[in-house]
């Protein structure tokens, strides 16, 4: 009825592939209950593809390439139901279609993929809590849609990547770190209501805002006249990373003197979330204020402040895990009737943004932006400079030790050490407080000490962005990219824990003064202490790009180019590198290019191939620049001035293509896409203790077989290649399916060089043989399928079951060199080598497949202007116990070290591991006013 109306009003349908020439389609979008106009939406012409967005005043309009005869507009803009409108075009007619109207979409409330993924972040010391490249990705694309909300929980990756290949922006600005590429989810958490309105490119398809990673660009848009008028109210309970949420939004929309304004204020708190003592304390205040100058200028200001505290959780071996549970945590302990969780993150990074929007022409526009991001991110831990290691999971505390015992199991002690640890294995927080106050009596400094690694971080970005359409088939996009980092580096006494003698500022595990200047001063609550040093980072890039679009291919071209250097100053002379810590180092630089190219191929309305390749070199992040910037100014491949490996640090090199088939119907919409990805001359670096290691003297000549070192890996090649598919269909108005796959083999492809540096030694082991091992990072291999019911009386329901395999452990690459089968003393290859128990040793472990069932669903009500409403979810509904991720530890580094442990019952040094949560939920009631 309703397709038979429109062709009624709008004319006799026309020839379908003749293009109009001065044919107008233009209309207009308001809100269904407010009816106040919606800018931001996105209009689009199916058949064609061709796109805008709705201004301030909710209009839109296509004048150029206007495609003739029976045609659909879809209207769709986040946190409305998407709409579909058939119109017939006639040639040098106008098709006036005012205010279309959209609905609220009440599922939209469900977003429990931003929580999970932002409070996730906060706990990632490590790349095997490295979940976040989901929502790079995330789009109304059922295959996205399904990574972000099922897949993410698992610890799944797109396309086996890091986040740190996705580029994320407000605003236009890129908010991804130079210290590690990754965003700091953590820096807007909690502000679910502001951060909705997203531009979202997969892949290497092309964005407006910057030339993107091999991941794709997501700009989150925080203009404040974007937003839809009104208010919302939410509180929200859980048992994921926090038990309440409470928030609080209210935008103005434009008002007659052209002025918007956008306030949120928002609060999340716990005492623990799923693992035990994981506290939660995090505050959300978000302000954006817009101002119309007239019809082509406009400026915006954002502010943006998420002050956040959280209780780290541990990975644990599987003999804690056998004898605690998944939810064991070793970093608390009871203190004055409370839990006390040594590990907290805080991050403090408000970030203030200017941006500047000049509509130069009808077709043609400039946005300029200024963001100045200031603050500091700590993590604590205790330092145990006098006293036993306080941790209640050392090996030396656990049964395993006992049955190690080089005189026969010790069975008595394994069972009382056993029973202790079932019992409490927790810190204990009460002796490390009376060994401080003993130390008082004596006047010796503290045995133990809390204190944090902090970095305070000054970043300054300037950016501009033009667009212009040249003709009805050609956009070009460019900008200009200014950024630069000041960044802090220092570890600070935070808790002396009832000491008054401070602790001393020497190495109390070698002697090493860390800090010449000032040796032997005694440290005190607040004072910097260990390290203190500066980095300075600064890079330019500009991009430009042309995208043609046409009635049966699109294409588009882009290049970019980025020059960066970076520098360290130390603020300290580490005795352990005199000459080589205090004052500036070498100050690198590296320039990194890229071209990509991408075309869609309409064969038919319904069926279309869509093609990219690109090319691009990046510099190494601050994080894999350094060998030990703590410590010294060495930098990968150079250890006091002098080339280790013969190799120079260099670019990291990236070559990426994926193709894809698209089927879309009114029922069905699929898509299947193969990629591949190689990533070439990437560098990894690392801290471990390592037993059994050659190559390390000491002062007077004594060989050392253990050391505090650091690893680098130099040279890595990695290969990631697999498919990816998904699917839905609207079986009937109110039931959709829905599936989604990807299948994927992502491995290292080459046998880079490695070298372990401990102070100022430094021992190259060559090649790590590494080819064919699988890269760890979640399952490589994923499958759900579910479905969707939608009430017409707004209640909703869902369930999806899904499936992982091909889950590997990271393994540990000195394992792989020429040191596993040399004798550490002597050089020479061990007698007792055996190379099929070698093999064994040294084969990846790869975790058992399991499956995991997601329930959601809820209901709202419209009274007058306004919606009541709820949802809640149930995750892994079947209390499925499953590993995430885990490591191999650096500690037993030989053949003959490694083969003594996995003889054991128990192993002492086993792999660390991260498990999934059991069955959890969450619960969410909001007004919308």
């Amino acid at each position: 009825m309703k397709k038979s109306l429109f062709i009624l009003l709008f004319g006799v349908l026309s020839s379908f592939t003749m293009m109009a020439q001065n044919t107008i389609i233009k209309g207009s979008v308001r809100d269904a209950v407010t009816l106040e106009p919606i800018p931001d939406v996105t209009i689009t012409i199916e058949e064609t593809q061709q796109a805008t967005l709705t201004d301030g005043l909710g209009e839109f309009i296509f004048s150029s390439n206007v495609p003739l005869g029976e045609q659909v507009l879809k209207i769709s803009k986040t946190g409305y139901v998407t709409k579909r409108y058939p119109i017939v075009v006639n040639e040098g007619k106008t098709v006036n279609i005012a205010d279309m109207t959209l609905d609220i979409d009440i599922t939209d409330d469900a977003d429990l993929f931003t929580i999970s993924l932002s409070d996730d972040e906060l706990n990632d010391d490590t790349s095997g809590a490295d979940n976040i490249s989901g929502l790079l990705s995330s789009s109304l694309d059922v295959f996205q849609r399904t990574a972000a909300f099922e897949f993410s929980s698992s610890f799944f990756k797109v396309r086996g990547l890091d986040s740190d290949n996705g580029t994320v922006l407000i605003n236009g600005i890129q908010m991804n770190k130079l210290y590690n590429g990754r965003p700091q989810w953590s820096n807007w958490g909690g502000l679910n209501d502001v951060m909705r309105n997203q531009v979202l490119t997969t892949g290497l398809t092309p964005s407006e805002y910057n030339f993107g990673g091999i991941l794709g660009t997501s700009n989150i848009n925080t203009r404040a006249s974007s937003y839809r008028k009104g208010g919302r109210i939410t509180y929200s309970s859980s048992n994921r990373s926090y038990t309440n949420r409470a928030m609080a939004s209210y935008a103005s929309g434009l008002t007659e003197g052209g002025w918007s304004y956008v306030f949120m204020i928002g609060r999340r708190w716990g005492e623990e979330g799923y693992q035990d003592a994981s506290l939660y304390d995090s505050n959300s205040f978000f302000a954006s204020i817009e101002k119309k100058i007239n019809d082509k200028h406009s400026v915006n200001f954002t502010s943006i402040y998420t002050p956040n505290r959280r209780g780290k959780s541990s990975p644990n071996t599987q003999e804690v895990y056998d004898l605690k549970g998944i939810k064991y945590n070793e970093y608390w302990g009871w203190l004055d009737g409370e839990k006390r969780n040594s590990r907290i993150k805080e991050v403090e990074e408000p970030i203030l943004m200017l941006n500047h929007y000049w509509d130069i022409s009808s077709k043609t526009s400039l946005n300029t932006n200024v963001g100045y991001q200031f603050g500091k991110i700590g993590n604590s831990r205790l330092d145990y400079p006098g006293g036993a290691n306080p941790s209640p999971s050392y090996y030396q505390d656990l049964p395993s030790y006992f049955l190690a015992d080089t005189d026969g199991p010790d069975y008595a002690g394994a069972y009382l050490a056993e029973q202790e640890f079932i019992n409490d294995g927790q810190i204990d927080w009460e002796n490390i407080i009376t060994a401080n106050l003993n130390n008082n009596t004596g006047g010796l400094n503290a045995a133990y000490a809390l204190y944090e690694d902090r970095n305070d971080d000054k970043q300054l970005t300037v950016n501009t962005i033009f667009t212009t359409e040249l003709n009805e088939n050609i956009i070009l996009n460019g900008s200009i990219n200014y950024k630069k980092l000041d960044s802090e580096n220092f570890a600070q006494i935070i808790d002396l824990l009832g000491s008054t003698t401070g602790i001393l500022n020497v190495d109390s595990f070698d002697g090493f003064q860390f800090d010449l200047s000032n040796p032997n001063r005694t440290a005190y609550e607040g004072d910097k202490f260990r390290y203190n040093y500066n980095l300075y980072a600064n890079e330019i890039s500009g991009f430009a790009q042309a995208q043609f679009k046409y009635n049966k291919v699109d294409f588009f071209l882009a290049a970019n180019v980025a020059k960066t250097d970076y520098q360290r100053e130390g603020l300290y002379d580490n005795e352990a590198n005199a000459g080589n810590s205090l004052g500036k180092g070498d100050k690198l630089e590296f320039t990194g290019v890229g071209v990509k190219a991408g075309f869609t191929y309409k064969i038919t309305g319904k069926h279309l191939l869509d093609i990219n390749a690109g090319y691009l070199t990046k510099a190494p992040s601050l994080r894999n620049t350094y060998t030990n910037s703590r410590a010294n100014n060495d930098y990968v491949g150079i250890v006091n001035g002098v080339s280790v490996t013969g190799e120079e640090i260099t670019e990291e090199k990236i070559t990426s293509f994926d193709a894809s088939y698209i089927f879309r119907s009114p029922i069905v919409k699929a898509k299947l896409t193969g990629f591949y990805t190689k990533i070439e001359d990437a560098n990894e670096t690392s801290f471990y203790y390592a037993d059994g290691i050659g190559g390390f003297t000491t002062d007077d000549g004594v060989i050392e077989t253990n050391a505090l070192v650091s690893e680098v890996l130099q040279g890595v090649d990695k290969r990631h290649i697999g498919g990816e598919f998904g699917i839905e269909a609207q079986v009937t108005p109110t039931i959709k399916l829905k599936g989604a796959a990807s299948v994927g083999q992502y491995t290292y492809d080459n046998n880079p060089n490695l070298y372990v540096s401990s102070n100022s030694d430094v021992s190259n082991y060559g090649e790590a043989n590494l080819k064919n091992y699988k890269i760890a990072g979640g399952p490589q291999t994923a499958y759900s399928v579910g479905f969707e019911y939608r009430d017409p009386n707004y209640w909703w329901f869902g369930a999806t079951a899904n499936f992982f395999s091909n889950t590997y452990l990271d393994v540990s690459p000195i394992l792989r060199t020429e040191n596993f089968y040399l004798e550490p003393t002597d050089g020479l290859p061990f007698n007792d080598y055996d190379q099929d128990v070698a093999r064994s040793l040294l084969k990846q472990e790869e975790f058992g497949s399991y499956m995991v069932v997601n329930l959601v669903g809820g209901k709202s009500w419209k009274i007058d202007n306004k919606y009541i409403g709820f949802f809640a979810s149930v995750g892994n509904l079947l209390d499925k116990e499953y590993k995430t991720g885990g490591f191999e530890q650096g500690r037993n580094a030989n053949y003959r070290e490694l083969q003594e442990d996995a003889s054991l019952s128990k192993r002492r040094f086993g792999p660390k591991y991260w498990y999934g949560r059991g069955a959890n939920y969450f619960l969410n009631v909001y007004l919308r006013f």
